[in-house]
């Protein structure tokens, strides 16, 4: 939930609510201007609370509350705003930007922020072992830092049945024997037609691996979602090749997607999740993805899903045929994905979450 203005009756109040707080015993939860998988992930969070003992406070009284705890969903909103001289305990989720990346200048002003934000940053979680290592390099007091998964909410991406499949190609007007292709995610830079691509989620490699597959699958389709999708539907439309695209309103649909589909792919270059990889995996879809993000330490290749190098888009078109035609043991791979999305669901995650906020917020 993102920080505004209050007016100064409203701020007087604020005041007076949050100083009868005692110290730290409220948790405040900030996420980004625009609402995307930040929100998703910090409603979650915010879902864990009462079974780990916190008190959630409302975000109106943050601009007057003194000694709290503050988490952040992204260390990019921490930053260009940090907070002074409140006596919080700040936290936030560092999930990707690698600094160095070109054209990414944000990732190198936020991990300089990091280093000089030591004394001031009480805890720090990173999705993933890549991030974490980065994280680390910084100097920051490895006690501070913690790897949690972006987790998964199955009770949205129930696995796939023949039934299930079926219906939704239906209400999608995707034929019924075609090879389905899902790729969700936003791709492009900025949330209008997002023509200009944002190279470090791979949109580039989609396509390639997408153009190659086509040639030995021609009944292959390509299912969308995502805003900002602009360069890849130009890219398929050149090449010629099928396409459904849908912008959800409800994160909850998402897995009626999922339902219409014989493979997921991740191409990216740098990732925090995807959430797609843990998706996917309790959809009961078979997953293609590049090394990246906690795909790197969850996906073990031709166990619960596959897994590439980075920027290899015919490995990908090779997987994807593979799986097109049965080469593969692909119900095995599934049933390991399923076990794998289980075991980092956010209930599973419970104590890795407890052990975040111990010494953090203090319970009630």
């Amino acid at each position: 939930m993102a920080r505004r203005a209050l007016r100064p009756a409203a701020l007087r109040v604020a005041a007076e609510v949050t100083r009868r707080w005692r110290p730290y015993s409220r948790l405040f939860v900030v996420g980004e201007p625009v609402r995307w998988v930040i929100g998703e992930e910090l409603d979650e969070i915010t879902r864990l609370a009462k079974p780990l003992g916190i008190k959630l406070a409302a975000p109106w009284p943050l601009t007057a509350a003194r000694g709290q705890a503050v988490f952040f969903g992204s260390h990019f909103v921490l930053f260009d705003g940090f907070p002074e001289g409140r006596d919080h305990r700040l936290g936030a989720a560092y999930f990707h930007g690698r600094p160095g990346t070109p054209g990414m200048p944000e990732f190198d002003r936020a991990y300089a922020a990091l280093r000089s934000r030591h004394s001031e940053l009480h805890r720090i979680q990173v999705s993933h072992r890549e991030m974490e290592e980065i994280v680390l390099s910084s100097g920051i007091d490895p006690a501070k830092v913690f790897r949690i998964p972006i987790g998964i909410a199955p009770r949205y991406f129930p696995p796939q049945t023949p039934a299930s499949r079926s219906a939704a190609r239906r209400a999608l007007g995707l034929p019924e024997g075609a090879f389905v292709v899902g790729s969700f995610q936003k791709d492009g830079v900025g949330w209008a037609e997002g023509r200009d691509p944002k190279w470090i989620k791979g949109p580039d490699v989609l396509v390639a691996a997408l153009t190659a597959l086509f040639a030995h699958v021609p009944e292959l389709h390509v299912l969308l979602s995502g805003p900002a999708r602009g360069y890849v539907r130009a890219e398929l439309d050149q090449r010629r090749i099928p396409y459904v695209h849908r912008v959800l309103e409800r994160y909850a649909d998402v897995g009626d997607l999922y339902a219409a589909l014989d493979a997921y792919v991740v191409p990216a270059r740098q990732e925090g999740g995807p959430k797609g990889v843990l998706e996917a995996m309790s959809s009961a879809v078979p997953l293609v993805t590049t090394r990246v993000g906690q795909a790197a330490d969850l996906v073990h290749d031709g166990e619960n899903g596959w897994l590439v190098e980075v920027g290899d888009a015919e490995a990908i078109a090779d997987r994807l045929e593979r799986i097109s035609v049965g080469l593969d043991d692909v119900r095995r791979v599934i049933e390991a994905g399923l076990a794998t999305a289980a075991a980092n669901s956010y209930e599973a995650q419970l104590p890795l979450w407890r052990a975040f906020f111990t010494g953090f917020v203090e319970s009630a």
